[in-house]
């Protein structure tokens, strides 16, 4: 497995203690996680779509795999 930047560490960490691993749309200042973090997440099979957002299809809802818990740790 490839290295993981800071930020794709810090927005696992985000899910790795929710109900299902659900993975935030936003920090936790509001701001929105940036859509390279989750595509780079998601390409190394660290998380995995959960569901599609009707009202915002550009959105990527996503949860923590095992894989990406394995990283944290």
């Amino acid at each position: 497995m490839s290295n993981i930047s800071g930020a794709e560490r810090a927005y696992l960490s985000m899910g790795s203690h929710q109900s299902g691993g659900k993975l935030p749309l936003f920090d936790r200042n509001g701001q929105e996680i940036p859509a390279r973090i989750i595509r780079g997440c998601l390409d190394k099979g660290l998380v995995e779509r959960w569901f599609a957002n009707p009202m915002k299809p550009d959105w990527l809802v996503c949860r923590i795999t095992d894989e990406g818990r394995k990283m944290l740790g």
